[in-house]
């Protein structure tokens, strides 16, 4: 899968839900290419702003999407906009 792919299958993830992609889409790029570099090295598509442990049962947690909505950054406002994934990938509609 390559960057676009990806971009095209979260932007997918993103219908009928209460988030979209972050429009910024230079933090969006900065957030495939780690996501790919993961998918290369480690044979799981980790999200790159979240450090691994090493044990596959540990790691399939921060496969990206992660469930996100649990994490503190989604469920407190960010500049007044609601919330957003760990990494800022996804923020609220």
């Amino acid at each position: 899968m390559d960057a676009e792919q990806l971009r095209k299958v979260w932007g997918k993830f993103c219908e009928n839900n209460d988030f979209v992609l972050n429009p910024d889409k230079a933090h969006v790029d900065t957030i495939i290419e780690g996501v790919l570099i993961n998918e290369k090295k480690f044979g799981l598509k980790l999200c790159p702003c979240r450090l691994r442990d090493g044990t596959r049962e540990k790691d399939i947690e921060l496969i990206c999407p992660c469930n996100f909505k649990t994490h503190s950054t989604w469920l407190k406002p960010v500049e007044g906009r609601g919330g957003m994934c760990w990494c800022g990938l996804f923020v609220r509609k």
